[in-house]
């Protein structure tokens, strides 16, 4: 079970709380990696990959939803695109 914040707004500690919540899932992540055959370094440098692979993603959808809000706008003020 995944521990929630304690409150729904920011709060001082709130980044460490979701820290301590994820760390046991982390742990078995990673143990799980090495007891597969993977090396340490191999799946710490894999997660930094997928972070930043997830951190790309993110940007490029809110880029195209930006732009399909525009559009949207646009035909809703009878504008061709």
């Amino acid at each position: 079970m995944i521990s929630p914040p304690r409150r729904a707004s920011a709060y001082p500690d709130r980044e460490i709380d979701c820290q301590e919540a994820m760390e046991p899932g982390f742990q078995a992540i990673v143990d799980c990696m090495l007891e597969a055959g993977w090396t340490r370094g191999e799946v710490i440098r894999s997660l930094r990959r997928l972070i930043a692979a997830d951190n790309v993603t993110q940007k490029e959808n809110a880029r195209v939803e930006a732009e399909l809000a525009i559009a949207r706008a646009m035909l809703r003020a009878g504008k061709a695109l």
